[in-house]
């Protein structure tokens, strides 16, 4: 059996009274966990042994990872940060602060998983008509700009013109 920590959105605090209650109904981390939330995420869950100190539910962690996606920040150390500091991270993560470590362990061992539930997340959000899931990236298209040419110094050009370099 499986070890993991509770997860409760709708523990009192003194003010607000819960995290629930930190966000607008209709915003876009909301939307995140309820998706996640429905996935099938036994493939994850199933490898958790259940020894030693309880472990992140993996529905947090991936709420954690596809909303920080969806709004631009990636780095493990920035998604811990956001736990703290924003309050759609706090929702997500249940008020719970997944150490740095934590997310990138969880981002390597189920990559595979990770990337085939992305693109669930993706579907889902075009049926159900979400206009906004963060910026993709497909490439890495070089588009000819408008510079001078001659602006442009080359390495070797450099080094003479800055001798303390």
């Amino acid at each position: 059996m499986s070890n993991f920590r509770p997860t409760d959105r709708r523990t009192g605090f003194l003010m607000p009274p819960s995290v629930e209650d930190w966000l607008p109904q209709r915003h876009l981390a909301r939307f995140v966990v309820e998706v996640v939330d429905g996935l099938d995420l036994r493939a994850m869950s199933g490898v958790y042994r259940g020894s030693g100190s309880a472990s992140y539910h993996p529905a947090v962690l991936l709420s954690v990872l596809v909303y920080g996606y969806a709004t631009g920040v990636f780095s493990s150390r920035k998604l811990e940060r956001a736990t703290y500091d924003s309050v759609a991270f706090r929702f997500i993560a249940a008020n719970d602060h997944p150490d740095h470590d934590t997310i990138a362990m969880f981002r390597q061992r189920f990559l595979k998983e990770i990337e085939a539930l992305f693109v669930e997340v993706l579907k889902l959000a075009r049926e159900m008509g979400v206009p906004r899931m963060g910026t993709v990236a497909l490439d890495g298209t070089k588009i000819h700009a408008n510079a001078s040419r001659h602006s442009a110094l080359s390495y070797a050009h450099a080094g003479e013109a800055c001798p303390w370099a």
